[in-house]
């Protein structure tokens, strides 16, 4: 070994040592001033002033039975579910969520031979509207959903109309997510 060579090394370790002292800096630096404004979780989805949310028995047109009082359930529960909102009874709460069941059908798809239906679809249409307390309209549609049943293999409309809701009850709560709050 040379004399040459053998300085060489401690310098190439104690450049290697101040890089990585050097990125650890930039990334601590970065982390402290960059990220501070960030929120994670569904938080970052609503509307951030709010934390509660009334929601009214939704109204029906229907002539089914319960529709109104099954999508309502259906909705409170995604609701608690899916943000950080805190469903109460109080109408006074920072928000309020309504909604009007417009109407709903059931047709049939498709027959077997002896004219019985064999695959039937059962749609649905709710108004929503979602007010802050102020009366600020946050969001506002209409929502439809379908859903198929076949009574040949022992599926019911109520089953059908259970799914229907649930699937109702999801778009509801994903239309009340953060547009540009």
């Amino acid at each position: 070994m040379t004399h040459d060579a053998r300085h060489t090394i401690p310098d190439a370790g104690r450049a290697w040592a101040r890089s990585r002292l050097g990125c650890a800096c930039l990334v601590a630096l970065a982390a402290a001033s960059g990220c501070a404004g960030y929120q994670i979780g569904n938080r970052t989805l609503y509307e951030p002033q709010l934390q509660t949310i009334h929601v009214p028995l939704f109204q029906s047109d229907s002539w089914r039975l319960d529709l109104g009082e099954w999508l309502t359930e259906a909705v409170i529960k995604e609701i608690e579910l899916r943000t950080p909102f805190k469903v109460v009874s109080d109408p006074l709460a920072d928000s309020v969520l309504t909604g009007r069941i417009m109407w709903d059908t059931k047709r049939v798809v498709s027959e077997n031979i002896n004219d019985e239906p064999r695959n039937l679809l059962f749609n649905a249409a709710v108004h929503v509207t979602w007010m802050d307390n102020t009366g600020r309209i946050l969001t506002q549609s209409v929502i439809s959903a379908g859903n198929n049943f076949v009574p040949e293999a022992g599926q019911s409309i109520t089953i059908a109309e259970q799914t229907l809701v649930r699937r109702l009850a999801a778009q509801i709560v994903s239309e009340m997510e953060a547009r540009n709050w």
